[in-house]
């Protein structure tokens, strides 16, 4: 039996049926609170579906809810949790759960910083990714990857992406990291758009990406356009591989996105709206409302703007394994898309991330006592934050 995701991926959400008719039912004091006159949303670069889609919506919400709305794209997935976190110039961040799970257990660079704990607000999309290369390229199987002296693409500026060709790729192919750094050869790239454009520019054999960016549809129609490995379902084995590296991802058949990569097995990374854990109720509040009593007037702006619907949310929640806005669960109960169950397993998503904010404060705290200058790439420091964790529970998504 095939690996796939509660639904087909990316294929239609379960059925609610009664919940949105009850979308009108609201909060009377929620009526009352008015957001900040500038909403800042931070999103992934230009080239991202993200960007594109939170612009599509942003205008909308605008003129419904009095604010201003500016859709803000920084690819770098460390400074945008920095302006969220930090700065605090963001108010809301379209982030993958997979970065999620690095910003909030200190993965990499994320164990220098200072712990933030985040909320889920609502569902942005699922966005589906594989392995890509050029059309004319030697290269039609995952299994052809295991060609001594490839190139392989690696973005240097998310976490995540780093994991699944670092570490993930050659998991799959049956290697550990240390052999694979030996098989392959890693291409540095420094945004997303250059990531995926290495193929095409003959500078990298193959790239990890998502089918839906815009970027895929250039490629696409260059001169030989391109081509995606797929990974098979049924290669039970190879998944269990590669998603001890990637637990956050969901495997699947591609049927969105570029048409070179529908039909194709591969996998999907959702994509949420996040804030700071201490934002105002009532703020989580008002937009899990508006996206919710909204989305027939914002679907049609951008096509993983259909993947906002509260099914979709509701679908996803049944194997998120990330805390819930307080906000954005008052209104889900007040429609009725929020159970008993869900408040056990949210407070235990709360307290597992209490639980890492609290061991990275404690290793950053010894590390200013010892005068260790908190540096991922420094032997001393990433041992303190080790031994702070020992023990704890990484998030994994509920299968």
């Amino acid at each position: 039996m095939k690996t796939r995701s509660l639904k087909h991926l990316l294929g239609a959400g379960v059925s609610l049926a009664g919940v949105l008719a009850l979308g009108a039912i609201s909060s009377a004091h929620a009526n009352e609170y008015a957001l900040p006159n500038l909403l800042v949303i931070g999103t992934p670069g230009t080239s991202s579906g993200s960007f594109a889609s939170s612009n599509g919506w942003g205008p909308l919400l605008q003129k419904d809810l009095d604010t201003n709305v500016r859709v803000v794209p920084e690819d770098s997935e460390v400074q945008r949790y920095r302006r969220l976190t930090e700065r605090r110039d963001l108010a809301l961040s379209s982030v993958s759960a997979a970065e999620l799970r690095f910003q909030t257990q200190g993965i990499g660079h994320y164990a220098t910083m200072a712990p933030v704990p985040q909320r889920v607000i609502w569902h942005h999309n699922d966005t589906p990714w594989a392995f890509v290369v050029s059309g004319d390229s030697d290269l039609h199987t995952m299994e052809d990857l295991k060609q001594s002296g490839l190139r392989v693409a690696q973005g240097q500026f998310s976490p995540p992406m780093i994991a699944a060709v670092r570490d993930g790729l050659p998991a799959y192919l049956g290697m550990t990291p240390e052999e694979g750094a030996e098989h392959f050869n890693f291409v540095p790239a420094s945004s997303y758009v250059e990531n995926c454009r290495t193929v095409v520019e003959g500078r990298a054999d193959v790239a990890y990406c998502a089918t839906v960016s815009s970027v895929m549809a250039e490629m696409e129609g260059a001169p030989g356009g391109i081509r995606w490995l797929p990974m098979d379902l049924d290669n039970t084995q190879a998944w269990a591989s590669f998603l001890e590296h990637r637990p956050m991802v969901v495997p699947g058949t591609i049927s969105m996105g570029v048409s070179s990569a529908k039909g194709i097995d591969g996998l999907a990374s959702n994509f949420l709206y996040a804030a700071p854990a201490d934002v105002d109720d009532a703020f989580a509040y008002t937009l899990a409302k508006w996206f919710h009593q909204s989305f027939d007037t914002y679907k049609g702006s951008h096509p993983l703007s259909t993947r906002m619907s509260l099914e979709l949310f509701r679908e996803y929640l049944d194997r998120s394994p990330l805390p819930v806005h307080a906000g954005t669960v008052r209104y889900l109960k007040e429609v009725g898309a929020w159970t008993e169950q869900d408040d056990k397993w949210n407070q235990q998503a709360i307290e597992k991330t209490d639980s890492w904010m609290a061991a990275r404060q404690a290793a950053l705290d010894e590390a200013q006592e010892r005068g260790i200058k908190p540096d991922a790439n420094d032997e001393h420091f990433m041992a303190i934050v080790k031994k702070h964790k020992q023990g704890l529970e990484g998030f994994r998504t509920r299968l």
